[in-house]
């Protein structure tokens, strides 16, 4: 099948290359991201695969039917980003990746954790610059402290089962809590949630309910010097609200791995342009801050399996078969 890939790198190009040894489609990279004015690269293709910061509205939807596109395979779990009602009346089928690896996004809320507590990045460059002083980089044990868990599908169960192995209390917050979990953390409303927790850590989904979930409101309910950890999506944190309790110095420390406004920013090299987001520029000033740009998903076994799972969605309709990772509109 001929399929367009849109906002590509180097290293999206390699996994699907490897694992479409087995497939057999035919594939056309493009490093530009899909918009209305791209849609017409994806003349003479059945399918295109997008990423999280592709637009899939409705005008680019249209342009897509235009060019006799009937697939549009999303790279990722998250689909807020298409207009699905849309597609469905456009007669264009939409799937996902819904698991790929779990372990790589709450190992790396982890990593963000351990590196926010014990000052590591910051004590890496005191160290290349000869600094060897101790002043200001204290820690704390993380045994014994309450982790607040939003969300508790398949990252969020695997972030919830790595804390209690280092020895911390859980709490998890779900309107549909893991059952698997019930057996061993506290189910809390989101109030109770913020209150109790010393690191709040996000693993849902972003839905109009769940949109700015952490709020100014919400965080003047949590404990002082709170840590905030978002490795989901960038849409569940009010950055201005987050901005304002990291100068009241409510919150303690940030790690952010998503942001509300990455779609012109995160995945590219900026290092000799003026970043003209304000309030990236601002979160990038605090010392407590911590910012990755959009990595948690990024390891081998992730990579592979996304490739595996988006080219088998393919396959499976060029075949005519059921689509395992359909997403329709009574997904949203």
């Amino acid at each position: 099948m001929k399929i367009a890939f849109f906002s590509t790198k180097t290293y999206d190009q390699t996994f699907m290359n490897q694992v479409n040894e087995e497939f057999g489609h035919e594939i056309s990279y493009f490093d530009t991201g899909l918009s209305p004015s791209t849609a017409v690269l994806a003349q003479d293709h059945e399918a295109v695969c997008i990423f999280v910061n592709d637009q899939g509205n409705e005008e680019t939807l249209k342009a897509l039917k235009d060019q006799g596109v009937k697939l549009l395979a999303l790279r990722s779990a998250g689909f807020n980003h298409v207009d699905i009602a849309k597609a469905e009346e456009l007669g264009i089928k939409i799937v996902r990746v819904p698991a790929y690896s779990p372990y790589a996004v709450a190992e790396h809320a982890l990593a963000m954790i351990l590196t926010l507590n014990r000052k590591t990045h910051l004590a890496y460059s005191r160290v290349r610059d000869g600094n060897f002083s101790l002043e200001r980089l204290t820690g704390f044990d993380l045994r014994g402290k309450t982790v607040g868990v939003i969300g508790t599908g398949a990252i969020g169960q695997v972030f919830a089962h790595i804390m209690m192995g280092v020895g911390c209390r859980v709490v998890a917050y779900d309107p549909r809590p893991n059952e698997e979990l019930k057996q061993h953390v506290d189910f809390v409303g989101l109030p109770e949630l913020f209150g109790q927790s010393d690191i709040i850590s996000l693993h849902c989904p972003l839905t109009k309910e769940t949109h700015y979930i952490i709020n100014e409101e919400a965080i003047k309910q949590m404990k002082n010097s709170v840590m905030l950890i978002n490795t989901s999506r960038g849409g569940l944190v009010d950055t201005k609200a987050v901005i304002k309790g990291l100068k009241d110095q409510r919150i303690g420390y940030f790690g952010l791995d998503v942001y509300e406004q990455e779609e012109n920013i995160f995945f590219e090299d900026l290092s000799g342009a003026i970043i003209q987001d304000d309030m990236i520029t601002r979160l990038m000033t605090f010392p407590n801050a911590l910012i990755t740009s959009h990595q948690a998903f990024f390891t081998q076994e992730a990579m592979t399996s996304i490739a595996e799972t988006t080219l088998q969605n393919i396959r499976d309709f060029e075949e005519g078969k059921d689509l395992e990772n359909e997403v329709v509109h009574s997904d949203k």
